[in-house]
């Protein structure tokens, strides 16, 4: 008696055991161990820690048959400039989403020095070469289309990140509204001006879906409401900071009865350094992107007024999801476009 009953207190943990512990049946135990598709990946991950804490016999096993379950994804993004704060914090939280989901991504983000149409296209088609989609932010030109479109015939989606790439829906889009981006902006101006003024617009270039987007919402919002604002015609910075600093210098020397400047491209940096050192802070009320160490500080000093911003986090979670749907196919093409919300900033809310 004393023999049956130690074999009974050293025997092994059964299936019945591990199935108990897990929280699920038997038979998905048994699916488990025997590597058979269709167990979802959290399911499979339960019966791995149970396994591992009840220390049953099987446990290598599960191992090796959730890792080969795992899946696997190899995504391509190409963003602009890497000396932009910007795209640096957005890179950064698109390997962020890339680690937290329920499978094995490796993402692969690069950026664009070179701005030029024929260095993009050819950046997209190397990049399309080692990944299963790819992600783009550009700007919109015939040779870039081209070799998107030549990417995407290949069976390899393409995204179009923060900037859209097609008015038709051809290529799914991931950002904000950025016709309510624009109306928003308008509507700050019109509401924090002490009176009706001139208004100057710098943007980035106009080959920017989202920048001629943000215009064209910005305009629409005066044509409805504030007729009496002065729109000034835009000046483009070609998204470099010293354009920028260059452009924001002549506004302020031409127009001495300016009220305020939209900031709606690149080079915002060398916007604030320009209102600084002509003497503007504080006088003029200032509206730009993205919430950054350049944009926080010219806010706590008065140099910005508002800010407008993606919320990174939720845009890259975006994209990492809408690349995996598009990779396994699991909806409608349609839905792989997701518009986010933007945030607002002001010195009282950072």
């Amino acid at each position: 008696m004393r023999h049956i009953a130690s074999k009974r207190l050293i025997s092994r943990p059964t299936i019945r055991d591990l199935a108990s512990a897990a929280g699920v049946s038997v038979a998905t135990v048994n699916r488990v161990l025997s590597g058979v598709a269709g167990v979802r990946e959290p399911t499979r991950e339960a019966v791995r820690a149970a396994a591992e804490a009840i220390d049953f016999y099987g446990v290598g096993a599960i191992q090796s048959r959730n890792a080969a379950a795992r899946q696997r994804f190899r995504f391509g993004v190409l963003l602009l400039q890497p000396h932009r704060p910007f795209y640096q914090l957005l890179a950064e939280a698109l390997r962020s989403a890339a680690a937290n989901v329920d499978a094995d991504v490796d993402i692969k983000v690069e950026h664009l020095e070179d701005l030029s149409p024929e260095n993009t296209a050819s950046r997209a088609l190397a990049l399309a070469q080692t990944c299963q989609a790819i992600c783009i932010t550009t700007a919109v030109h015939p040779t870039v289309t081209h070799a998107l479109e030549t990417i995407q015939s290949t069976g390899v989606p393409v995204f179009g990140l923060i900037s859209q790439l097609s008015a038709t829906g051809q290529f799914p889009y991931i950002g904000l509204d950025d016709w309510k981006v624009g109306r928003t902006a308008a509507w700050a101006f019109a509401n924090v001006c002490h009176a009706p003024g001139k208004l100057g617009i710098l943007m980035g270039n106009h080959r920017y879906r989202n920048q001629e987007m943000n215009e064209s919402g910005f305009r629409s919002y005066f044509r409805e409401h504030a007729p009496e604002f002065v729109l000034l015609e835009p000046l483009s910075t070609f998204e470099s900071s010293a354009i920028a600093h260059e452009m924001t210098e002549r506004l302020l020397r031409e127009h001495p009865d300016i009220s305020g400047l939209y900031v709606s491209g690149g080079g915002i940096t060398g916007v604030m350094a320009a209102v600084r050192a002509s003497g503007w802070a504080g006088k003029l009320v200032v509206v730009g992107y993205e919430l950054m160490d350049v944009t926080r500080a010219a806010l706590l000093d008065g140099t910005l007024t508002l800010v407008i911003a993606h919320p990174l986090r939720r845009l890259a979670a975006a994209t990492v999801d809408s690349m995996i749907r598009a990779v396994k196919g699991s909806a409608d093409p349609s839905s792989y476009t997701s518009v986010v919300p933007f945030e607002i900033f002001t010195k009282e809310n950072i």
